[in-house]
This record gives structure tokens, sequence and C-alpha cells, in this order.
């Protein structure tokens, strides 16, 4: 073990650029002038990401949790995934729609595309702020073949086949591996996944990528491999309130998601199976462990190490939080059947996948 305490570490976010980015985040977040003109995504969490503060500034990641294992990600998380950061949590701003596209499961990522050292990618996204009328791409509305589908993207005719799902802010959709998928104008949003960039485009509108003058690349062969040519059998995710303040938005084998409302101070114990990401979205709150304490504003998102035993949070007026992490999902279902939960109710959010 390195001689270097852990503590709860802040990386360097990564910013990207794609020609479908908007404004809002960089004036939400008051990003340093001049501003982007498009902001796409913002990486806040991610293995390659360098931490800036602390004993470990410069190192990243990836770095940390292979010299740390357990002790930053938990043995849950080492069990599943080994010494590796396994999730990737970001903000995304669609001022334009995003491509069609569908992402690999694990056992295709780690076979066909197992060079890139990706997971396979199941992701949730939790809605900040859509405009009126918004909605997203949501698999296909029936079954499909693989033929069927081909034809469908030769010839410019996939859109039918599409699902449009409304959404509103505040609400959480759960996006499996092979669901065919897209996020339309207009949309903001907390985004947690797997740790993986594998993304098949099958359709993006004829657009052109302003670097070469050319369309943007499509992977279709890849994407029909790894499409659910069924209906995706779930969209919008109901919330199961876990105590006051505190809501399980989603879980899945990969991560869970849960918002906090604090109005007050809160004392949380550190789960030592996993770690933990914490990302404001609303107001501000101080970060207070044994050896620390750190001012969180708007935007930013900390990991918590496993082994960091506990910590409080104590909101500047009013605060939202988003809290990610490796579940038990075992676990959370014995708990909301002590509670007298309906386990058909408790399936909605508890996902098995």
């Amino acid at each position: 073990m390195p001689s270097i305490d852990l503590y709860p570490l802040i990386t360097q976010p990564r910013l990207a650029h794609p020609l479908w980015g908007g404004t809002f985040l960089a004036n939400w977040l008051e990003l340093p002038q001049p501003r982007p003109e498009r902001l796409g995504e913002i990486w806040l969490v991610y293995d390659t990401n360098p931490i800036i503060e602390g004993p470990l500034a410069g190192r990243t990641l990836a770095q940390v949790t292979h010299d740390y294992g357990a002790a930053l990600v938990g043995e849950r998380t080492i069990a599943q995934y080994g010494a590796d950061f396994p999730l990737l949590a970001k903000f995304i701003d669609a001022a334009d729609r995003l491509s069609i596209q569908v992402h690999p499961d694990d056992a295709y990522a780690h076979t066909r595309e197992a060079a890139t050292g990706f997971h396979g990618k199941t992701e949730s996204w939790h809605i900040l702020r859509a405009i009126p009328g918004a909605d997203v791409v949501y698999g296909l509305t029936r079954t499909v073949s693989r033929d069927e589908l081909a034809a469908a993207i030769a010839a410019g005719a996939l859109e039918p086949l599409l699902r449009r799902l409304p959404i509103a802010a505040g609400d959480t959709v759960f996006v499996p591996a092979g669901t065919l998928h897209a996020i339309n104008a207009g949309i903001v949003l907390f985004e947690i996944q797997q740790k993986s960039d594998l993304t098949y485009r099958v359709y993006d509108y004829g657009r052109v990528d302003a670097a070469t003058g050319k369309p943007r690349e499509l992977h279709v062969e890849q994407a029909l491999d790894v499409t659910d040519y069924s209906p995706a059998p779930r969209g919008i995710v109901p919330p199961l309130p876990l105590e006051t303040g505190r809501d399980l938005l989603v879980a899945c084998r990969s991560f869970a998601l849960e918002r906090l409302a604090l109005a007050s101070a809160v004392k949380r114990a550190v789960d030592p199976a996993t770690f933990e990401i914490l990302t404001i979205i609303e107001g501000s709150a101080t970060l207070q462990w044994d050896t620390g304490v750190r001012e969180l504003r708007r935007g930013v998102a900390v990991v918590i190490p496993a082994r960091l035993g506990s910590y409080a949070l104590v909101p500047t007026g009013e605060a939202r939080i988003l809290r990610a992490y490796v579940p038990d999902l075992d676990a959370l279902r014995r708990e909301f059947a002590q509670r007298g939960v309906d386990v058909l109710r408790v399936a909605q959010t508890v996902i098995e996948c």
C-alpha cells in the first residue's frame, strides 16, 4: 500500500466540443472566459483524468486505482472489474440531436474491442433541463430482424422504426447496452455509465464533420452485431425513496445512482465495498472528513474512496447531489423488502441486466 493516505479526489474534467454541443454548460458552470461556442460534454470523472489537488495531484485516476486497488474502489468493484476505475460520470448539453447509436455489452467489448481497454456501455441519464416537448430516441417500436434493420439503415428509413420517449427535467432514463438511442435537441443531462467510449453510429442525419468536410463515420456492421432487436422494455425509471431527502434513481449491476436533497448537514458512513462519486447539481456544500474539508460548488464531482470511513455534507442553504456507486443489488432488494415495497415495484428501479 502506498504511503499517502487516500482522501476525496477531484479530477480535471475533460471537455468535448461535438457539432451538436451547446452553450448552456459553460454558462451554468461559470467556466472562465472566453467560453466555447459549442460544449457538448464534460467528463467529470474518468480514469485518465488527472487529480488536481492534494498529495496525489498530477496522477490519473487509473494510476491511483492501480496503486491503491480496493482501498480506493472497494472489494465489490475489484471482484467485478479488477483494479480498474469502472465508471464515467459526465454532463451532456445537446443543442442539436445526437446521432442514432448503440453500445456493446461487456462480452462484445472484452472480446471484439479488447484492445481499447473499454468495458461495454450501459448508461443512465438524469435529466437536468429539457425544453417543452423534448424527447429522446429509445429503442425500437417493434421487434425487427437484423436484415430488416440493415435494409432500413441503408435506405435512410430507420426513424419510423424508432421509439420516441418524451422526457422532462427530473426524469431518469436507463439505457442498457444494445439499445438504439439518441439524445435529442434541447436537453441537458447527467450521465453515469460504464467506463467506455465504444459508440456505434447507425444514422447521423447526413451531417458533415467540419474538420474533414466528409459525413461523420458510421459503424453499421458493429451496430448490427450488438443491437437488441426487441422493443426496449423500459424507459423512464421511477425513483424509490430510501430515506427523507434520499431517492434511489436507478440501480443495475454496473452502477447505482441516487439523488440527495439536502437542507441540513448529513453524515454518511462509506460502504468499504465500493467508492462513491458525488456530483453537485444544485447549490453548494461543504464536504468534511476526518482529515480535511472541501467546498463543493455546482458542477463539481468528487470521488470518495472506499476506505475513507465516513464524511459529512453541509449544504449552503439547499443543495442537490447525485451519488453514484457500484451496488449490491441483493442488499438493495432486501432493504426494500423489509420496508414492504412490492417486489415488482422494486424491479422497475433495481434492474437485473
